[in-house]
């Protein structure tokens, strides 16, 4: 049944607050399913599962697919149309109230590939994606439709305007790169932005000898004031539980000019920088 017949059917109405539109270009998502690389020993996460469109590209390469609904409107739809689907469990709620390591041994246990393939709420794409690249749970990669501007934010260079925490968490985590420009007039009700498919193929192993989650703390706290030179922003944040004369110490061991704007440092400068900070604590 084509997507408009079954909101006329089941009376679904598309809420502002949630984010949500009717994608009506079906080849969209199977660009998203090329992109996620499926096969039948990959688990899949789908976020927003909204009518089921991309689900059912879903169930046939991926070997489970758990879809996450927050929108109770959208269930009947989606359990109705999926009811005899071996290899799709539906689950209602809010993916970010859920840990993801509980989500897959209550519904996908034993999997050994885990992707996350999603149109996400673009209201909390980026909660989502913090959500997902520190999981304690790994994932292989994460292919998502988000906003055009969200995209570029990911995968900027260094010094440019758009730099900061997004693309250095995008590096950070994985190879992140747009796939497919998706415009606003694919949707319904339109929306006043255009969106893209981005992808994210995440390091097996971390990409430097240092927590993550630590050097993503740094990197928050000097671009908190992302005008302000490294020294003003790190010396009065406490985010990392580091002292003045420990962030003094670790700019000069690390080589690092505190002088200089968040914007201007690299990705391998922030983490050298939180290194030296990291061992004086």
């Amino acid at each position: 049944m084509a997507l408009r017949d079954l909101v006329q059917q089941y009376g679904i109405s598309f809420k502002k607050s949630l984010g949500q539109n009717l994608l009506l270009d079906d080849n969209i998502n199977r660009i998203m399913v090329d992109a996620a690389a499926l096969s039948s020993g990959d688990d899949v996460i789908e976020i927003g599962a909204g009518l089921g469109a991309l689900t059912a590209n879903l169930v046939e390469g991926a070997g489970r697919v758990l879809s996450v609904e927050i929108d109770r409107a959208f269930m009947p739809v989606l359990e109705d149309q999926f009811r005899d689907v071996k290899n799709l469990k539906l689950f209602r709620g809010d993916i970010l109230n859920h840990s993801l390591v509980k989500l897959v041994e209550e519904y996908l246990p034993g999997g050994t590939t885990y992707k996350m393939v999603s149109n996400l709420p673009y209201y909390i794409t980026t909660p989502i994606l913090f959500h997902f690249w520190e999981a304690p749970l790994k994932f292989e990669r994460l292919v998502m439709m988000v906003q055009d501007e969200v995209a570029q934010r990911m995968t900027v260079p260094v010094n440019d305007p758009e730099y900061g925490v997004l693309a250095i968490a995008s590096a950070l985590y994985g190879e992140t790169s747009v796939v497919h420009f998706v415009p606003r007039t694919c949707f319904r009700p339109q929306p006043k932005v255009d969106s893209a498919i981005v992808r994210s193929v995440l390091h097996k192993t971390p990409r430097f000898d240092l927590e993550p989650k630590f050097i993503m703390k740094v990197v928050r706290a000097a671009f908190s004031q992302r005008r302000k030179t490294l020294r003003n922003s790190l010396t009065k944040s406490g985010a990392f539980g580091a002292d003045k004369d420990i962030v003094e110490a670790a700019f000069v061991a690390a080589d690092i000019d505190p002088a200089r704007r968040p914007q201007t440092m690299a990705i391998e400068e922030f983490a050298r920088l939180a290194r030296e900070i990291r061992t004086r604590i």
